[in-house]
């Protein structure tokens, strides 16, 4: 039997994918072929080929990224059983939570997540959970405070009975004859603990409906007389684990960081240097966790796993983070708005991990502390005393948190005697002005110029030769809520692709990492595929015009029916959906699911990924300058069931614009077609069944905005947007039309 200390706490294994290979492989081969048809007639053929030519080079160059990011994909297990047994004392780890909006992430949601925290299956004097509120809300204060004491009685609740999911609205939301424990102390324990939690879930609504919690006197004094926009530093110790016992509470620490309408935040980024500071100087932890508000635990032995990936012996050189998927609770069936990310995580996320490692996804991340103070690999051991000053001289006029840091650099740990006493301290280094002068989001902690902060640092991070590791867990690690509405999905969608765009036009673009750093040549492809997101809605909404322009000027930009590389377009068609479609059976998703996702593919990048692209042309232009837009968290499940759930929802905002005008669009040249109203061919080669068939195809997958034309309340298309997109329908037939008479 072999000798527990030296087996691997961790293994990397590699999974067989020659089929997908295949797939992929025979796709690039046809679209190959494609364009050097193209190539070859591109004299003989007018504008539309050209632009055509144009954009199927981009889908190839695309798929070419897509090849390269799935071809090496790798599983990874941990054996946490083995680290109880080969690290004799596990190290330190502070929790950080984001919130920024008590309205679009109601304070109950935070509080679940902060309570699963709490709650983990870790030594709790080794932990301490911060929670950052950018909306500084005296009901998030006040909900942490009842929170925390609810938590004295539900974490010894979860430890003793070994309750999986410790979010308490989840696991409430259970019956409790189903949770395998049939005893009667069990099922007292169970009604008291969920009376509790009643309770605690009733003074919270109450709280909220008040707007004001209670006289803002006392403990809350320093909430009086404040804007969200512009307040001093709010730092407040909810629960101290004096004692260092087991048994006690994990640390609890509020911070609402100070903000002033001059001095830029830099948003969730700023809100994350904030906490790295002040978890700096208060606890040290030699690593963190990271969790958005409604990502609560749903493992509680996902800290031991991450540990086992950071904790093994060549990992202190090599790994920086380690990342957990995101999977979310009561998605919507068969996944309406294409954002559970079931697919994508499988195969593309898994395909990454098997390169440098998965990108950082703002979520769910187990940190260094040292590396997200800018260390790279080749100084860790042994670290250079001249390195560390080097980089602590950018680090701020804090004597304390330099120390600190030193201490983190060095592998050593604080020996606060009181958080209290560092109370002084973390508020220097939560002002709005501390920052200046510094290298913090430049060179040191989350990186700023960006609304995906996470994609950004992680670049930076892999930029340094670091690499990261993808763990996935049954049960999963943690869960979150995904948006349940076409607008919040849209305004996810658009922030996203704002942020990979910002970090592809700048100095960071991960192009500039391989040529001067050392992110690997596969690694920059995998960021790449991601990074360019924002450029697709360029390609595919010229490409998505070209069949209706066709038809309203009676030419073609696809081969004829008699003409054989006609089939070469039927093949990638087909084999492309045959491939897709198999991904999504294979991972237990079903048809209707994976069609959802074709056509979401088609909306998002027209609506959400346009307006994104727009908003960075008017940023690099000098013109205006990106928004972080919160999504909002809903925590109810009532939706997963209800039939009209599924039902696309819209509202006013432009971003429906353009989907409704290409609909409109399609709609016509349908018509046009049908009434024979086409202007003679040019050159005798008018538009055919493949034109005809393209226009068919984008109505279909705008199905849902042809149901919002006739449909009612948040249902519908509103007036305004359907008559500004009729508007530019006609204008685009005006246009084509004019064509042809020129």
């Amino acid at each position: 039997m072999a000798n527990p200390i030296s087996l691997p706490l961790y293994e990397k294994i590699p999974r067989k994918n020659t089929l997908q290979r295949a797939f992929d492989s025979l796709i690039f081969l046809l679209l190959l072929s494609l364009l050097i048809y193209r190539l070859l007639f591109l004299n003989n053929h007018g504008l539309t080929w050209l632009l055509a030519f144009l954009c199927e080079s981009w889908f190839t160059f695309t798929w070419v990224l897509i090849i390269s990011s799935k071809w090496n994909p790798v599983e990874t297990k941990t054996y946490p059983d083995r680290l109880l047994q080969q690290v004799p004392e596990l190290p330190s780890v502070d929790m950080f939570v984001t919130t920024a909006d008590p309205v679009l992430e109601p304070p109950i949601i935070t509080v679940n997540t902060v309570l699963s925290l709490l709650a983990i299956d870790y030594p709790s004097h080794k932990l301490a959970c911060y929670i950052s509120d950018d909306g500084c809300s005296p009901i998030t204060y006040y909900s942490l405070v009842e929170a925390s004491k609810f938590a004295k009685l539900w974490v010894p609740f979860c430890k003793k009975y070994n309750i999986h999911g410790r979010a308490p609205f989840r696991y409430f939301s259970t019956n409790p004859q189903t949770l395998g424990d049939s005893s009667s102390d069990f099922q007292q324990e169970w009604k008291r603990m969920k009376d509790e939690y009643e309770r605690l879930s009733c003074k919270i609504e109450d709280a909220v409906h008040k707007s004001v919690p209670c006289d803002l006197s006392g403990d809350f004094a320093e909430f009086s007389n404040v804007e969200r926009k512009n307040h001093p530093t709010i730092i407040k110790v909810i629960w101290e684990n004096k004692t260092g016992l087991l048994d006690e509470l994990p640390h609890l620490i509020y911070i609402s960081r100070e903000k002033q309408p001059k001095h830029p935040h830099h948003y969730k980024a700023g809100a994350m240097n904030v906490l790295a500071r002040v978890s700096g100087l208060m606890t040290n932890a030699p690593y963190m966790l990271n969790v958005d508000c409604d990502m609560f635990v749903n493992n509680p032995k996902a800290a031991l796993h991450a540990m086992c990936l950071l904790l093994s012996p060549n990992s202190e050189k090599e790994i920086a983070y380690a990342q957990f998927p995101q999977v979310f609770y009561d998605g919507l069936k068969d996944d309406p708005y294409a954002n559970q990310l079931v697919v994508l995580y499988e195969y593309l996320g898994r395909g990454v991990a098997g390169l440098q490692g998965p990108f950082y996804g703002g979520t769910g991340c187990f940190h260094r502390r040292k590396v997200i103070y800018s260390l790279s690999p080749n100084n860790v051991d042994p670290v250079n005393e001249k390195l560390i000053e080097s980089i602590l001289l950018n680090f701020g006029s804090s004597t304390e948190l330099i120390n600190s840091a030193a201490k983190a650099l060095k592998g050593k740990t604080n020996t606060m005697a009181s958080l209290r006493n560092s109370i002084h301290a973390a508020n220097q280094v939560s002002g709005s002005c501390y920052e200046y002068g510094t290298s913090w989001g430049t060179t040191v902690g989350w990186r700023y110029g960006s609304t995906t902060e996470d994609i950004h640092t992680g670049l930076m991070i892999h930029k340094r030769g670091w690499r990261s590791i993808f763990c996935t867990l049954d049960p999963p690690a943690f869960l979150g809520c995904a948006p349940s509405g076409g607008p919040a999905a849209a305004t996810q969608m658009k922030r996203w692709t704002t942020g990979l765009l910002e970090i592809l036009f700048s100095k960071s673009c991960p192009l500039f990492a391989t040529l001067f750093g050392k992110l690997q040549f596969r690694q920059c492809l995998a960021y790449l595929w991601i990074l360019t997101w924002g450029m697709r809605p360029v390609f595919e909404l010229c490409y998505a015009a070209l069949p209706a322009y066709c038809i309203f000027t009676n030419s073609h930009f696809l081969p004829k029916v008699q003409e054989p590389t006609l089939y070469v377009l039927v093949a990638i068609f087909v084999i492309y959906n045959i491939s897709t479609l198999s991904e999504y059976l294979r991972t237990g998703e079903s048809i209707q699911a994976w069609w959802n996702n074709q056509r979401m593919s088609r909306i998002n990048t027209v609506n959400a990924w346009l307006f994104g692209f727009l908003s960075v042309m008017l940023k690099l232009l000098g013109i205006s300058e990106t928004v972080f837009e919160v999504t909002q968290k809903d925590q109810s499940s009532d939706d997963a069931n209800d039939v009209e759930a599924g039902r696309f929802t819209f509202d006013g905002s432009p971003i429906f614009l353009p989907g409704t005008t290409i609909l409109l669009v399609h709609l016509t040249a349908l018509v046009v077609t049908l009434l024979k109203w086409q202007p003679p061919p040019r050159d005798g080669h008018g538009s055919g069944l493949g034109e005809v068939f393209c226009s068919v195809y984008l109505v279909i997958c705008f199905w849902p905005f042809l149901k919002g034309l006739v449909g009612k309340g948040r249902h519908g298309i509103p007036l305004s947007t359907i008559w500004k997109s009729a508007a530019l329908a006609i204008f685009f037939v005006y246009l084509c039309r004019r064509t042809t008479m020129d």
